[in-house]
């Protein structure tokens, strides 16, 4: 089959599922974690704080911390999950809880943005971790 048909051929299912293997990977962890209840806040709490880190190792090995904004923005967010991770341990368990979905929600956010721009990270990282992150936070209010 030429690239010009297969182009003009819809992508069957098989081959869609192979294409999003990170969103179904993404899937099993929330399931596999959420599945039983919802883990500590402390837990909850230091993924957060460590998911920049992954960010910011990613972008080093890559070479893609190139120039003083893109390393002040990873930095940022470095900092900004970080103390979001501080705010949800110092409250009690029930704000704590909130507090660190919408930590884990941001990074959500954080995950899309990185995969729309390809940099950074690699996309199946960013499509994988926005999956976990976003499906967490919403595993995490179901019971908050």
């Amino acid at each position: 089959m030429t690239d010009s048909v297969r182009d003009a051929v819809p992508p069957t299912l098989p081959r869609r599922l192979i294409h999003r293997w990170p969103t179904l990977v993404g899937v099993g962890v929330v399931v596999a974690t959420f599945v039983d209840g919802v883990p500590p806040v402390g837990l909850l709490a230091g993924l957060l704080a460590v998911m920049p880190l992954c960010y910011l190792l990613f972008g080093a090995f890559r070479g893609e911390l190139r120039g003083s904004r893109v390393v002040a923005v990873q930095l940022a967010g470095l900092v900004g999950f970080t103390a979001v991770a501080a705010l949800a341990l110092a409250a009690d368990e029930t704000l704590g809880l909130r507090v660190v979905a919408a930590g884990w929600l941001a990074h959500g956010i954080w995950d899309i943005l990185h995969h729309r721009s390809g940099r950074i990270v690699p996309r199946a990282w960013s499509e994988w971790c926005a999956v976990v992150d976003v499906g967490g936070a919403f595993g995490i209010l179901a019971v908050a």
